[in-house]
């Protein structure tokens, strides 16, 4: 799994931010860009966002409605695993990790890990 590219992450961006499974123009509609983009650029990459696993897409009338395969969450902590298995040494990488935390975010780490 490679890290989203900068529009599918504004498209990812916008689906999550719903419990509602949008169409195309729906997600064209929510993205405030200048220049506009075209219809057929946010239906391309929701359409490769489908094909590469992270929409699911539902048969609406004439277009489709999409909703993430994944929650915004769910799809973080599977990129960290990525990159933790593929750092040679997880328990360095971990500790490098935890070295940029700040005060507070270490603490939500320690209640969550005592949950």
């Amino acid at each position: 799994m490679r890290p989203l590219g900068e529009l599918e992450a504004v498209v990812m961006e916008h689906l999550w931010s719903t419990d509602d499974a949008l169409t195309v123009r729906e997600v064209l509609g929510r993205i405030d860009r200048e220049p506009p983009l075209a219809y057929t650029t946010v239906l391309t990459v929701m359409d490769n966002l489908h094909r590469k696993g992270f929409l699911e897409r539902v048969k609406a009338g004439r277009a489709f409605r999409y909703q993430p395969t994944k929650g915004r969450a769910e799809h973080t902590a599977d990129l960290m695993h990525e990159l933790l298995s593929d750092s040679g040494d997880s328990s360095i990488t971990l500790m490098r990790f935890l070295d940029r935390m700040s005060d507070n975010e270490v603490e939500r780490l320690k209640r969550a890990l005592n949950d």
